[in-house]
């Protein structure tokens, strides 16, 4: 296969596959069967989370350092975390970054990046990739605030794509491949936009 670019996971993601690298930088495509999702209309943030959310901890902004949230993200968690984000993927997703189809949620401490997610967004559909945490609650707090753009601009699906217990926490369900294509096949046909509102947010607009 040639280079990976936005094209290709444009391709992809409208037929339910999604890429990752291996240790050697080898692009594999995956469609997990059954595929993970979280309902958008059951998610609630958890009781621990409440007072953080209160308390204004950390500063929300959207898609300002999409790049560098990639590069956090591609970060190993331990000494025998696998590292699946190669600069090949983070290439091609900043790519599409830059065609308005790809985002960052980013929560920020004293103007210092401290966690953030991203994901893709084609139709009202949303892929969630990956997230990141410097400090305790950053990426709960970045998650919680992309459900509220999800809900608030009535997007109808958010793939996480495979089920484990950090996704679990925010009320991950598995449903079988057919089923999931039929939802993302609807979701596809609705035209949104991935934008912040700002009664709900503080944030910035500014792109990279």
């Amino acid at each position: 296969m040639d280079k990976l670019t936005a094209d290709d996971l444009i391709y992809g993601y409208i037929n339910g596959i999604f890429p990752m690298a291996d240790a050697d930088g080898t692009l594999y495509w995956y469609a997990p069967d059954p595929r993970a999702i979280i309902p958008l209309d059951t998610y609630k943030p958890s009781k621990s989370l409440r007072p953080v959310l209160n308390r204004n901890q950390f500063e929300i902004r959207i898609n300002t350092s999409f790049k560098e949230v990639m590069k956090c993200c591609s970060a190993p968690r331990s000494d025998d975390d696998s590292v699946w984000i190669s600069d090949e993927i983070i290439n091609a997703y900043t790519e599409l970054h830059y065609m308005g189809l790809a985002h960052s949620v980013e929560t920020y401490i004293d103007n210092r990046l401290v966690g953030g997610l991203y994901g893709v967004s084609l139709g009202s559909a949303f892929f969630g990739e990956s997230m990141f945490n410097r400090v305790d609650n950053a990426s709960k707090v970045a998650f919680h605030h992309l459900v509220l753009i999800l809900r608030q601009q009535q997007f109808t699906l958010l793939d996480t794509q495979f089920i484990n217990d950090n996704v679990r926490r925010y009320g991950a369900i598995e449903i079988p491949k057919a089923d999931y294509l039929r939802q993302l096949k609807m979701a596809l046909r609705q035209k949104v936009r991935f934008t912040e509102s700002a009664p709900l947010i503080k944030t910035s607009q500014t792109r990279e």
